[in-house]
């Protein structure tokens, strides 16, 4: 016997309960479509209450905003009297809001997604008569607000679940398999199963960032508990690209033919149990280990070898590591508790941040043109026909189009949202036809309700049960247009139920034609732009930013998981390494911030391998080249001549260990660095 969960048991009580809230109120002002107040509490519908109400409060702003632009839109004296050009305005504003909406990856960027196809829900069913806009938008706004706040009271009075709670299960699993990537890399032996494993980390940091997004809204939000999970976020970003630093440098001294020396391997065993304790091990033991490090570098100078070099390097990404990953273990604690946070991290703590994602304004725009041409196509078969209810199909052509843009082909999620709006058909025509003829009174009404809503409401709880509701009870709704007087025309029903299905089957053609891209193109794309990225960093200077970067290229890691296993048939593809992108990119910022400490023979070659870099993945990103050119191995070993030929500093050291980091993962396969003979000094 299938076991209830209350979780959802309670999701669905509390959805049911404001849905026929909602009604009623609506009901009693007179509104004339309440049925939109009952949609609104299923659309914004979420186990967190917190989630809840950041939904209810982009939904609101993107509501009115959206009410707005359908006003002002109707009201422009060069259109209020055309329907076509009405109709292309309308269309052109849905677009514009569905481009700058794909511009922000976070929960804002419903405001504007919404914004653009409730203009449309607005503006469409009033382009044969412009002069009902207003009302019709007052109107829509106060259903859809009242939805709003029924919804929000609900999920927040009765049994309201926090976000913090998720999001502190989320951190505990994250530094769990942290450590336990940290203790992979320093075994020196990592499996394809481990590899796999720690390159979710990306997936588990955006995961972690879009929870905290809800966190202001939680029934006791704390501004400095969001910005400690800003801050983990921020050290957790750098915490894989050193683990694989370290494990990369370990593996080259062993295939040099040079095994740890006793005193390192010890250390490499110390810090393997320091990864082991997890938040049980105090800051003061990541202080001694860090220390240990610093005591045990060799000193660099015109005679240091290749395996001193990696020695030193090995030793600087271990204390990084260290401090790194103490660091996330003190920041989860700040996340219940930000004043436990240590000196030197209450700065991140308390300073606003915010994460830095990987954008795609050509695939946005893609997208924006596609849903302009799915609402076209619609408004020329209504306006041209004179199709009753015509304007139903603008309307879901914008809402198909907005509904599923972020995704790489958007056109079979927007079949099966077609297909399940379909499955409401005939349920729908139960209740309009044979149930609600027999109903008298609320009270009625609500109970022949209940069984259908509450089951819906109980498979919103489940991640591949929302997908299937919301299409579900959104066209249920609206092709039932329940209000305070019982109508039932089946001419009416089904040519509002035709046209619904007729809009999504336009954004379906429109996106499949004009949208849709394969798993590999995107993969090209996401790639391409982080080569682009990374030759603007070899040009940046002293201002590159090393957390920026980090966490763009860690949510493109995150974005290109999937995308690569979908397309693994495509054989350089699978040769690509972003991770290893990603680490360039850092010490390619490393190298930019030594050069000012450096002597001018030093920095001369210094840039001409970052002039080199920075040619290189220019080229790699137009896809003519994708291996680095031996010329730039012989400027890296220039570089690390000059460098070790000037008297010993922090700089200095610090421009060695990024050269040397550099030619490592770039060149990974090549002979060793030789330094100058004695002669050529």
């Amino acid at each position: 016997m299938t076991r209830i969960d209350h979780r959802k048991a309670i999701l669905s009580i509390n959805s049911f309960a404001a849905a026929m809230l909602a009604l009623y109120l609506g009901f009693s002002i007179g509104l004339p479509r309440p049925y939109w107040a009952l949609a609104t509490v299923y659309i914004i519908a979420h186990p967190l209450s917190g989630a809840v109400r950041s939904k209810a409060v982009y939904r609101a702003i993107g509501t009115l905003l959206g009410a707005g632009a359908a006003v002002a839109v109707a009201a422009i004296p060069s259109v209020v009297d055309s329907p076509i050009w009405l109709s292309l305005a309308l269309a052109i504003w849905s677009g514009l809001c569905l481009f700058i909406s794909l511009l922000d990856r976070t929960p804002r960027a419903y405001i504007f997604m919404l914004a653009g196809y409730t203009t449309a829900i607005i503006g469409f069913p009033c382009v044969l008569a412009p002069d009902t806009v207003f009302d019709v938008a007052v109107s829509r706004a106060e259903e859809i607000l009242l939805g709003i706040i029924c919804a929000s009271l609900t999920h927040s009075l009765f049994f309201p679940r926090q976000v913090i709670e998720v999001l502190g299960d989320r951190v505990n699993h994250i530094l769990s398999d942290a450590s336990a990537w940290v203790r992979g890399a320093l075994n020196e032996r990592c499996s394809v199963e481990m590899d796999r494993e720690r390159r979710r980390l990306a997936s588990h940091v955006t995961e972690l960032h879009m929870l905290s997004t809800h966190l202001p809204f939680d029934t006791m939000p704390a501004p400095l508990k969001t910005r400690a999970v800003h801050a983990l976020e921020d050290r957790l970003s750098v915490l894989l690209p050193l683990a694989t630093a370290v494990e990369g440098h370990l593996e080259a001294l062993e295939a040099n033919g040079h095994p740890l020396e006793p005193d390192l391997r010890r250390l490499v065993g110390e810090v393997r149990e320091f990864a082991d304790a997890g938040t049980t091990i105090s800051g003061k033991q990541a202080d001694y280990l860090m220390q240990a490090c610093v005591a045990l570098e060799p000193a660099i100078d015109a005679a240091s070898d290749w395996p001193t070099l990696l020695k030193t390097t090995l030793l600087q990404r271990l204390g990084e590591l260290i401090r790194a990953l103490q660091d996330c273990r003190d920041l989860s604690a700040c996340v219940y508790d930000p004043s436990c946070a240590p000196m030197h991290l209450e700065p991140p703590v308390r300073a606003r941040s915010e994460r830095r994602l990987h954008l795609d304004p050509g695939m946005a725009l893609l997208s924006a043109v596609a849903c302009v041409l799915a609402i076209l196509l619609c408004c020329a078969a209504w306006i041209g026909t004179a199709w009753p209810d015509g304007a139903v199909a603008a309307m879901w052509a914008a809402i198909g189009c907005a509904l599923f843009a972020t995704q790489d082909d958007p056109a079979p999620a927007i079949a099966k949202f077609l297909v399940y709006g379909a499955v409401s058909l005939p349920v729908a025509a139960l209740y309009l036809f044979a149930i609600l003829p027999s109903v008298d009174g609320f009270p009625v009404l609500a109970l022949s309700l209940a069984p259908l809503l509450l089951v819906i409401g109980y498979l919103q709880g489940e991640t591949s049960g929302a997908s299937k509701v919301l299409p579900f009870i959104w066209l249920f709704a609206g092709i039932l247009s329940l209000q305070d007087t019982f109508s039932a025309d089946f001419g009416s029903f089904a040519n509002v139920g035709l046209s619904s299905l007729a809009g999504l089957a336009a954004a379906l053609i429109t996106t499949r034609l004009g949208r849709s891209v394969g798993a590999g193109w995107a993969a090209w794309r996401i790639l391409r732009s982080g080569w682009r990225e990374l030759a603007g960093l070899a040009q940046a200077g002293a201002a590159a930013d090393r957390a920026a970067w980090t966490s763009r290229m860690l949510d493109r890691l995150n974005l290109l998981a999937p995308r690569l296993a979908l397309a693994s048939a495509d054989g350089s593809l699978v040769a690509t390494d972003a991770l290893n992108d990603l680490r360039v990119g850092m010490h390619v910022v490393d190298l930019q911030r030594a050069r000012p400490a450096i002597g001018a023979v030093a920095d001369q070659a210094i840039g001409r391998v970052l002039k080199g870099l920075g040619h290189y993945f220019r080229t790699a990103s137009s896809g003519r080249l994708n291996v680095a050119p031996l010329e730039l191995l012989g400027d890296l070993d220039q570089a690390i001549s000059a460098i070790t030929a000037n008297p010993p500093s922090p700089g200095g050291r610090a421009g060695v260990v990024a050269l040397t980091s550099l030619r490592l993962d770039l060149f990974h396969d090549v002979p060793a660095y030789q330094p100058p003979s004695e002669g050529a000094r």
